[in-house]
């Protein structure tokens, strides 16, 4: 059993040490994207609901419409729901690729993207995407691209991705939000 002496150190030390827990987690919880550095802390902002986002690139493109592709990660205990999007170069929409008419067409997606607790979602060409439309300056590979997400609980996120040129499948967005053979 500790002595009445060793009970009033434990005490401050204990107190110390909550006061930089709570420090770390405040800090961490202000920034976008939590660094390696801050592991614990970044458990805390997952649960809070910010997702990590991985390999955050957006398509090269000259004028009209191309879009923005992520893995986002959910380490934490509910799902997160994305509803928005918006960027300095354009407007901005969820899509998706969907058969429409026995034919795979691109739509804005109703309800937004749901990454799940504890799993991840991946916005890809052919499917779940960043639709950036009307571009209001050319996206040229190596440039950098500030998107914010928007949650459906009215918090937001803002990462940044790299422009880096794709073919691909041989896609272009085009006007009438279908995939169109590239010329």
């Amino acid at each position: 059993m500790p002595s009445t002496t060793s009970r009033r150190f434990l005490r401050p030390a204990a107190l110390i040490g909550a006061a930089v827990l709570a420090a770390s987690v405040t800090a961490c919880g202000s920034s976008g994207t939590p660094s390696a550095a801050t592991s614990a802390s970044a458990s805390a902002s997952a649960a809070a609901g910010v997702l990590t986002v991985r390999d955050p690139w957006v398509k090269a493109a000259d004028k009209g419409m191309t879009a923005a592709f992520a893995t986002l990660a959910n380490d934490g205990d509910t799902d997160v729901t994305i509803t928005g999007v918006t960027t300095d170069v354009s407007r901005a929409e969820i899509h998706e690729m969907a058969m429409t008419d026995g034919k795979m067409a691109m739509r804005q997606k109703q309800g937004g993207v749901v990454v799940a607790a504890r799993s991840q979602a991946a916005l890809e060409p052919g499917g779940d995407h960043l639709m950036l439309m009307d571009l209001t300056r050319p996206v040229r590979p190596g440039d950098q691209l500030d998107i914010t997400l928007t949650f459906a609980d009215g918090r937001t996120q803002t990462f940044t991705a790299v422009a880096k040129p794709f073919t691909g499948a041989q896609e272009s967005y085009a006007p009438g939000h279908g995939p169109s053979p590239a010329s």
